[in-house]
């Protein structure tokens, strides 16, 4: 994976790495050689950005309501994005905000589009709390702090085979647990879901299997690696109800429903939490929930994967990298583990 900081160029973030350009890979790399054909060293970098949004970028999608501190963080972004191969186009908006796994509003994959919108996420807050010296309840501007936005182009790869390539918008989690400060006891980080039923139809079913709030889990060392995101956008514009508004954890090297939505606490502890979906069937979801080819789900194979968007007579499937294609960043975390006992 080939990160590039972006520190001189004017460009806005949501004017990078446009969604049409994408469409067909040859044009990018077309337009990418032209443009460093016509620019030497460092140059080459600040044009890069410059020569995206002249493509057409993703401009022409609704930048949707965001309170004043998201815009203030947003046209102060830096720019980081990740070296698309061939089948890393980015997955249309619509796709990205009507295929979800949210089951606060349901458990089809249009229940979140269709009954999230009501979702008050506007004030938002998140405890803050465990072993660290500094606990307390943050407003969300609070918890995104001074640090700027941040545009990651990252693989979102599902448990169940499904698979998106989605343009974050978000801080560095490592950002805001070293504002809190760890104490010596700390090893993992617990994060905590909203629960409302009146808000949230799915908690309200009697035919739910999750034990509310849902909870997940990362070890200290996992959420301090630069990878892992604080999300609060994509696309260029803040986060949609749907896709786990107004804040959500994003781990790009795990299964997505490590991936906690419109969280409200992020605790500190010194023993590994006990998560939803680890809680429910074990067997079949571990806490690590790294990417593994190797390890299949007990009914399905994990070798593959669909990509969308993929049609049932056109399925667009690839073939899934361990830890989703980010080995080189991530496998050191896990050395000297087995990674079939510590799926």
């Amino acid at each position: 994976m080939l990160i590039r900081r972006r520190e001189h160029s004017h460009a806005l973030e949501h004017e990078v790495t446009p969604e049409r350009l994408y469409r067909d890979y040859r044009d990018f790399r077309r337009e990418r050689r032209r443009v460093l054909a016509g620019a030497l060293g460092f140059g080459a970098a600040c044009a890069l950005p410059r020569a995206f949004a002249a493509a057409g970028g993703y401009e022409d999608i609704d930048p949707g309501s965001a309170p004043d501190w998201f815009g203030q963080r947003l046209g102060d972004a830096r720019w980081k994005a990740v070296e698309p191969g061939p089948e890393d186009r980015l997955t249309p908006f619509d796709d990205v905000t009507h295929y979800n796994n949210f089951y606060e509003f349901g458990s089809g994959k249009d229940d979140p589009a269709r009954y999230a919108g009501g979702l008050v996420t506007e004030p938002w807050s998140v405890v803050i709390d465990g072993e660290v010296a500094r606990p307390g309840r943050l407003a969300l501007e609070d918890v995104i702090g001074e640090s700027r936005l941040e545009e990651r182009i990252y693989r979102l790869r599902c448990v169940e085979a499904w698979s998106m390539v989605i343009p974050w918008l978000g801080v560095p989690l490592a950002d805001l647990l070293a504002r809190v400060e760890p104490t010596s006891k700390a090893r993992f980080v617990r994060f905590e879901s909203l629960h409302d039923p009146e808000q949230m139809p799915g908690q309200r079913s009697r035919y739910g299997l999750i034990d509310w709030p849902y909870t997940e889990g990362l070890r200290l060392d996992e959420a301090m690696h630069p990878l892992t995101l604080l999300a609060v956008g994509l696309y260029g514009r803040s986060l949609p109800n749907q896709n786990g508004a107004p804040l959500r954890l994003v781990v790009p090297w795990k299964y997505g429903f490590k991936g906690a939505k419109s969280i409200v606490r992020i605790s500190l502890t010194d023993t590994q939490p006990s998560t939803s979906w680890q809680s429910l069937a074990p067997n079949e979801y571990g806490f690590y929930a790294n990417v593994n080819p190797k390890v299949d789900h007990p009914r399905w194979s994990q070798a593959s994967e669909r990509r969308l968007p993929s049609g049932l007579f056109r399925p667009n499937l690839i073939e899934t990298r361990m830890f989703n294609g980010y080995a080189d960043q991530v496998a050191s975390l896990y050395q000297g583990m087995d990674l079939k006992a510590d799926y």
